[in-house]
């Protein structure tokens, strides 16, 4: 079920790869700093307090990647895609939670056996010292945002709440910061441990600053954003049409998403991650979105007029990903927005595999077989529920989807859809044997 890969030569390290070498490259380089700084001038009262300060420091440098993973810094966003950033930013918060939660606990219990005395005492003592205090409410809040991460409280909580308690992320920011500066033993132990510390904060912060706030303000005051059409597309699906001023300007690719906020015409705290489901023109922007929540629900209701709230574009579900010269395009359900975007702008040999329950609910289809037409695009439409008719429909197994594809070891693959559905995709690249570099998938969502 394998055939010959041949993709074509490439001068320069495929983007995500190189991505990763200079994040976690990075990350190598500074704990290595850490850990000279560490053996070299830190030194506790005990024992005990010597290996709390070693996980203290960590914890501080673990809460820096934490912020550059979910800081939307371009550069590594077009390069590795929020959703991976966002998977990462999860597993090294429950790392957080579990060196915080140590480093506290060493503390209380390290001033306990220095003194003598039991461990609720010395915590009562530590509470009265404002370097400490400053400690232990960074590290409640850590282990507020750890509790509720955990899958079965965040299906619990509405994304509302799920998100504003991590919003109190930024207030354990603020007081950890204040609580190691306080701490001459560790962070002021030399003018180079100063220096370091100094820098690699300020670095972190600005980038933070920088993606999170100052991007998004200033692209939507240059922008401008406002609705200009609202299209349905069936009698649960809308497409939103924007525009605003000098669009060519934004760094929009096809496959990228934003996400939206109409403030003036529902709470702000409302926002979506829509994907572009047209490529974009440099003169407007499309979205379009399945009924499947209040927000979604809504939008065909939308005013012409209404100013829009945008930020991004984000994402690495682009072309400049792509390693050969032939595309094999996925879709299941609504998740063809972004591959109807990246069909407009497709080169090379193309086919696209579009998977529905029915015709009808083949959103953008139209639109799909007149840019296949155009572009000399195989366009295979499957419909039918899985399992279901004699033979079975079962698009994606390996005997199937190598059929549809004879090629498809020589083709890069952009899969997005429903979770279910890309997985089984995934699986099946895997044992087709696809290179994973030619493996792209959209696997977002805000929570």
């Amino acid at each position: 079920m394998t055939a010959t890969t041949q993709v074509r030569p490439r001068t320069v390290a495929p983007p995500r790869a190189t991505a990763q070498a200079v994040l976690w490259g990075g990350l190598a380089l500074n704990v290595l700093i850490v850990e000279i700084l560490f053996f070299t001038s830190v030194e506790g009262k005990n024992e005990i307090l010597t290996v709390a300060k070693f996980f203290g420091l960590h914890a501080a440098l673990t809460m820096m990647l934490q912020i550059v993973l979910v800081s939307r810094i371009p550069w590594l966003d077009r390069r590795l895609g929020m959703d991976r950033l966002t998977a990462w930013h999860r597993w090294v918060g429950f790392t957080l939670y579990w060196t915080v939660l140590t480093h506290a606990s060493l503390i209380i219990l390290g001033y306990a056996t220095l003194d003598g005395v039991p461990a609720w005492e010395t915590f009562g003592a530590l509470a009265g010292v404002t370097a400490s205090l400053l400690g232990m409410i960074a590290a409640s809040i850590v282990f507020t945002i750890g509790v509720t991460s955990v899958r079965y409280i965040r299906r619990k909580l509405p994304y509302e709440a799920w998100h504003a308690i991590h919003l109190l992320v930024y207030g354990a920011i603020v007081f950890g910061l204040i609580h190691q500066w306080l701490e001459p033993a560790t962070f002021r132990t030399s003018t180079i441990a100063t220096v370091y510390w100094a820098t690699l904060w300020t670095l972190v912060l600005a980038g933070l600053v920088a993606g999170r706030l100052v991007m998004p303000l200033w692209r939507n005051f240059y922008h401008r954003f406002r609705v200009a059409e609202v299209v349905p597309e069936a009698d649960n699906v809308v497409s939103v049409h924007v525009t605003g001023r000098h669009l060519d300007k934004l760094p929009a690719r096809a496959g990228q998403f934003m996400i939206w906020r109409f403030p003036g015409y529902r709470n702000f705290w409302l926002a979506n991650p829509f994907s572009l489901s047209a490529a974009p023109d440099g003169t407007r922007l499309r979205l379009t979105a399945k009924a499947v929540g209040k927000g979604s629900a809504g939008l065909r209701h939308v005013p012409v007029g209404t100013r829009v709230f945008a930020e991004g574009p984000y994402g690495a579900f682009t072309a400049m990903q792509r390693a050969c010269d032939d595309t094999l395009l996925i879709a299941g359900g609504v998740g063809v927005t972004p591959i109807r975007a990246l069909l407009e702008e497709s080169t090379g040999s193309t086919i696209v595999l579009y998977r529905a329950q029915s015709t009808a609910d083949a959103v953008l289809l139209p639109e799909l077989e007149t840019l296949a037409r155009d572009r000399g695009a195989q366009l295979h439409v499957v419909t039918g529920r899985t399992g279901s008719g004699n033979p079975p429909v079962a698009p994606v197994e390996p005997e199937n989807l190598l059929a549809m594809v004879p090629d498809i070891t020589r083709r890069d693959v952009y899969v997005c859809g429903p979770p279910a559905m890309t997985g089984a995709v995934l699986r099946t690249l895997k044992l087709l044997k696809v290179p994973s570099r030619q493996v792209h998938a959209e696997r977002f969502s805000l929570a």
